[in-house]
């Protein structure tokens, strides 16, 4: 697997894993764990972003500080990434959020957009592009096109739990883009479908049945 794919190893992302594929996890504790698992890999993702010197008062003086030094853009896949928002605006709530809808149609499996909220606005210094499940890589790899077209450069791509095909898939697309995950599973089904995986992310987290 490229260099560009980073599979957490973080004891806390494992421990959380297996109730989130566990089948009798409820939409409540399932949302739970996807803000949990987002934080993690987040804090993976972020830990050599550049900082700029700045100043503090403290109770007893001044000191040194850090502060990013460049801005944060956001950008979930509709409606599965929409979990993975809050968990990072906790930390960073001035991040832009950008949002782009995306399905896979159900007889050729590829990527039809229907929504961006993109233009008109200035891209931000980086972009995490947020989408649970990286499957066959197609939708990824449409919407990181979508951003660059917009003008965003700096994108990495978090995903909570990919296959090798769709990581293969979206790194021949754009070499470029960092991939992190919680976990690198081993195979897609017939269906597209990642195996063991944890079914459709979108759906256990809104509590809606797969059509």
């Amino acid at each position: 697997m490229s260099s560009h794919v980073h599979v957490s190893r973080h004891a806390l992302v494992q421990h959380f894993l297996g109730p989130l594929r566990d089948v009798g996890t409820q939409p409540e504790l399932f949302r739970g764990l996807v803000r949990r698992l987002t934080q993690l890999l987040f804090a993976e993702a972020t830990a050599a972003l550049p900082l700029r010197e700045a100043r503090v008062r403290t109770p007893l003086t001044e000191c040194k500080a850090t502060r990013l030094s460049e801005t944060i853009g956001i950008a979930p896949v509709l409606r599965a990434g929409l979990g993975m928002v809050d968990p990072i605006l906790e930390w960073i709530p001035e991040a832009k959020v950008l949002h782009l809808g995306m399905y896979r149609d159900p007889a050729t499996c590829q990527p039809v957009p229907y929504y961006s909220k993109l233009h008109g606005q200035q891209p931000p210094d980086r972009c995490y592009l947020l989408d649970p499940m990286l499957a066959t890589g197609g939708s990824a790899a449409a919407a990181i096109g979508m951003l660059k077209e917009w003008g965003a450069t700096n994108i990495a791509c978090l995903s909570l739990i990919g296959a090798p095909e769709g990581a293969a898939h979206l790194h021949d697309a754009h070499p470029d883009v960092a991939i992190f995950l919680a976990a690198l599973d081993e195979r897609l089904d017939e269906r597209s479908y990642i195996v063991p995986g944890l079914g459709d992310a979108g759906d256990r987290q809104f509590g809606t049945d797969h059509a």
